[in-house]
């Protein structure tokens, strides 16, 4: 066997911290070992260069590379064995950026010790690692948008342009989203309707694209670019037969309709009946019956409209209908909604009639023209600025970007309609960031939008004149404010929509911190999720404004246009295999994959259908004889990384081992160290494709090989992509507990935790609470052999 071993300096960002001299004199007198070089960046083309090099002269059969973590340039170094003439699957990475350096960057020592547990893991295991081989399948022309916003058109307009089949399903009965309930865009002030209407016209009338309105994902199942989806669409009441050309548009339906409620599409400003179309820009433009809402649909004997309908459209009978399609890319455009301001009662929305949301004022200034105008806005008029985000009372710390820019618009609208108008913007800091946004902040303060920084410290009403009364602060002058408006506008912050959540739990897609959807890298991959062909695009992502969105739609499009033009997809062939000479044909094995993918054959040996296993390693440990296995986490490949995991701990050290599943735990624990959080010192952490691969077995070797604790790490079952997981590793560690507690091992020094990709404090202070657990613990012998 000849191993190379590659030591990154990450231009410094590891070098700076851990010390790389130290690291390879640990090395030096580990057998087979053949290349030991270090370099300034290995994933350059240079570092690249250096590797294919060495293979080749040396003919090197495995390759450890020391460098940032696996998640980011695994594919990377794998394409350079490739170009090699190596096979890419006897290669190993240490971790030694996100897990030593950034995490332990104040403590030098710490990293360098971890630095060479985590290297010689790696070549323990690159000693077992085997070649693999790649399995492809066929890919279609499919893909499926979620969200009918400008997100979503932008980026079913771009596929189908491409000349992919594309399925836009909407939970609203039009399509537009947010933007089409706007008047105008900053900073040009252009009409929103004007920019958004031909394209909601367009993608009616495009003939790769089936536009289902009304309807909502309710399911979705397979994966690897294979996605079942269920869909619902929702009943409109008007015959499938009768469209708007034959629709007579005379509004008898209308003016008969004896409901009337409040119109969602103009926030509640004006009224509409039971039966009605949405906007006058509404695709498709048609009309349909608010199932809340009519008299009729609510057990009552009111038929007025159908009664003088004259195309008899009216269908009452219709009842909600299940589709079901496969594609082979989906675009998740879901869109936000905005901060309910009920969270901050101190603004009193909801209270006060005279205090309303950005949304709400949008469509006040829209008709602001009118006369009379449905909401008058009175002489004096306010804007209190980061309301719910940027706010740590509300758990959003983040800044939701367009509030800013929305005010100076609404302030700036309102201003040139009613120039005798005082208008004030009270805020903390005016985030003017994109392309002609500041001019247009200048030029708002020009007309005389007062601007007052500062903040509000509470709205209340007064009770003779309903008027608001502003309580706060200005900062820069350090005066108390207090002062009467006529309305209140509160510039309130973006979350991801909360029906987003069903999308969430149906394709397994994970959220960061901040409450939206984690994308699979903020720089690397910024549009792509942690599931294979599953791509983001819009506000589901993150806040932004309208060119960033419509960019990301057009990136989300091309990444999926990317995808598809390989025309055959590599399937990660790190799958369930059968030990055949190890199999004694019990069958324990079959009944335990979740996914059917194991099967007895004629000669009463267990094998596995390759085209059914997910590569969880839930079904291993049914196994008495360890005949199952995984390819690439084989329990040779896991018994040797963990050996050497610990192979440098002494007595007087504690050791911690982390079994982090590669989904959540693992990328939890990168981004620990990208934000430079630190924990114990005692952790080492092993890369696993779910909790449960790990079994009772692997848990007694660990602390037979000196570990005083461990830690398996794993998604959450709701948003797992092997759900069945959380259930198997338990049931391990239960077999292992078992055992261990007759040698005096206590329950404690094994812990299961669930790891959302946010849930960055949660994983510091589970593997911190771990560590002082066992330090305050005696000392446990265990014996080799069970």
């Amino acid at each position: 066997m000849r191993i190379g071993v590659y030591l990154c300096q990450c231009g410094g960002n590891i070098s700076k911290v851990v010390d790389l001299q130290r690291v390879s004199e640990a090395l030096h007198d580990l057998k087979d070992i053949t290349v030991l070089k270090e370099h300034s960046n290995m994933c350059s083309g240079a570092g690249q260069k250096l590797i294919i090099e060495d293979v080749q002269s040396h003919h090197l059969d495995r390759v450890v590379i020391a460098s940032c973590s696996p998640q980011f340039h695994e594919k990377t170094f794998k394409a350079t064995l490739e170009r090699a003439g190596l096979n890419p699957y006897v290669l190993e990475m240490a971790n030694f950026r996100e897990h030593c350096s950034w995490t332990h960057r104040s403590e030098p020592e710490i990293a360098t010790e971890k630095a060479i547990d985590l290297i010689r893991s790696s070549i323990e295991k690159v000693r077992h690692d085997y070649p693999l081989e790649k399995k492809k399948i066929a890919m279609g022309n499919r893909v499926l948008v979620i969200g009918g916003g400008v997100a979503g058109i932008q980026a079913s307009l771009d596929l189908a342009n491409a000349g992919k089949e594309v399925t836009l399903v909407e939970k609203e009965p039009t399509i537009g989203g947010n933007m089409a309930m706007l008047t105008k865009t900053f900073p040009t002030e252009d009409c929103a309707a004007c920019i958004i209407s031909p394209k909601m016209a367009e993608v009616q009338d495009h003939p790769n694209i089936r536009l289902l309105t009304n309807t909502e994902i309710v399911n979705t199942t397979g994966h690897r670019l294979r996605f079942e989806i269920t869909a619902q669409k929702k009943p409109r009441f008007i015959k499938d037969t009768i469209d708007m050309d034959q629709c007579l548009g005379c509004e008898k339906c209308v003016e008969a309709c004896p409901v009337s409620v409040p119109n969602q599409w103009e926030q509640g400003i004006t009224d509409r009946k039971a039966i009605y179309i949405p906007a006058a820009l509404a695709i498709p433009y048609k009309y349909l019956i608010d199932e809340d809402a009519c008299l009729h649909l609510q057990g009552q004997s009111c038929r007025k409209c159908a009664d003088v309908c004259p195309q008899n459209a009216i269908d009452f009978s219709q009842k909600s209908e299940t589709t079901q399609f496969t594609v082979d890319s989906v675009v998740v455009a879901t869109g936000f909604d905005i901060i309910d301001p009920r969270e901050k009662p101190v603004f009193g929305y909801g209270k006060y009639k005279n205090v309303v949301t950005g949304l709400e004022m949008e469509r006040i200034v829209d008709h602001i023209s009118e006369n009379p105008p449905p909401r008058d806005v009175g002489n004096r008029v306010g804007f209190i600025q980061c309301v719910g985000s940027r706010d740590e009372q509300t758990g959003r710390e983040y800044c939701s970007r367009v509030c800013c820019m929305y005010a100076i618009k609404l302030a700036s609208l309102l201003k040139q309609a009613r120039p005798n108008t005082d208008i004030y913007i009270f805020y903390t800091d005016i985030r003017a960031f994109g392309k002609g946004y500041e001019e247009y902040y200048k030029k708002s303060q020009s007309m005389g939008i007062k601007f007052i920084r500062g903040k509000v410290a509470e709205l209340e009403e007064n009770p003779e004149n309903k008027k608001i009364i502003v309580h706060g602060e200005d900062t820069l002058s350090r005066q108390i404010i207090e002062a009467e408006f006529d309305l209140m506008v509160l510039s309130t912050g973006i979350q991801l929509s909360k029906s987003s959540d069903k999308i969430a739990d149906s394709l397994k897609l994970a959220k960061s911190s901040d409450g939206f959807f984690q994308e699979a890298h903020p720089k690397f991959r910024p549009v792509d999720t942690l599931v294979e062909g599953v791509f983001l695009a819009g506000t589901a992502q993150g806040p932004k404004d309208i060119p960033d969105t419509v960019a990301q739609a057009s990136a989300a499009a091309a990444r999926v246009i990317g995808t598809l033009a390989q025309k055959e997809f590599e399937v990660d062939p790190m799958l369930a295999f059968v030990h055949e000479d190890l199999c004694d044909g019990c069958g324990a094995c079959v009944s335990k994959c979740p996914k059917s993918a194991i099967q007895m054959n004629s000669e009463n040996k267990a094998y596995v259908s390759e085209a059914l296993c997910v590569g969880c390693g839930s079904c291993i440990a049914s196994c008495p004889h360890e005949a199952l296995d995984l390819h690439g986490y084989t329990n040779s490949q896991l018994y040797a990384a963990i050996q050497g995991a610990l192979a440098g701990k002494t007595d007087a050290q504690k050791r911690i081992i982390v079994f982090a599943d590669d989904s959540c735990t693992y990328r939890v624990a990168d981004a620990v160290g990208i934000r430079k959080m630190t924990y114990s010192g005692d952790v080492r952490i092993i890369r696993i494709p779910s909790a449960s691969r790990i079994t009772d077995k692997l848990i007694i070797y660990t602390f037979q090989q000196g570990a005083d604790g461990i830690l398996i790490g794993d998604c959450p079952e709701k948003s797992s992509r092997f759900a069945w997981s959380k259930q198997q590793t338990l049931e391990n560690i239960k077999a292992a507990q078992s055992y261990l507690k007759t040698i005096g091992i206590e329950n404690k020094r094994i812990v299961f935790a669930e790891f959302a990709s946010g849930m960055l404090a949660d994983f510091v202070n589970r593997v911190n609470q771990l560590a002082d657990v066992i330090k305050t613990s005696e000392t446990v012998q265990v014996n080799s052999n069970r």
